[in-house]
């Protein structure tokens, strides 16, 4: 079985939390701009496929982590490995931006295995 990526560079979507844009994309890997709006939080979450490491580049995002939380400024970097449980939210009053690089054999937007979420998605 091949390497699955159904990113494409300039894709974008807007959540009920903020939004994200593919910076760029390759076989393997995949790199977004992820941008959480001042009390926006994504879902608690996990992933089968993909790992992710993520540099906050403005703002405060509030890391939670297999159950640890921290707030992480500009330049900090965090990772999760597959099947990791993280989110991320901001508690601050300015947009909240990080960058994501996404790895592995397959990366898709339907690899979310979603455990708790504010806004009810499944």
């Amino acid at each position: 079985m091949g390497v699955r990526n159904d990113y494409a560079r300039g894709q974008m979507d807007e959540r009920p939390w903020g939004s994200w844009e593919v910076l760029d994309a390759g076989p393997g890997w995949c790199v977004k701009r992820i941008t959480v709006n001042p009390g926006g939080i994504l879902s608690l979450q996990r992933h089968r496929h993909r790992a992710e490491v993520w540099t906050v580049t403005a703002g405060t995002a509030r890391v939670t982590q297999d159950g640890r939380v921290s707030d992480l400024a500009a330049g900090a970097t965090t990772q999760h490995a597959i099947g990791v449980v993280h989110r991320v939210e901001n508690p601050g009053a300015v947009p909240a931006v990080f960058i994501e690089v996404q790895l592995g054999e397959e990366l898709r937007e339907d690899d979310i295995e979603r455990l708790e979420d504010r806004y009810g998605r499944g």
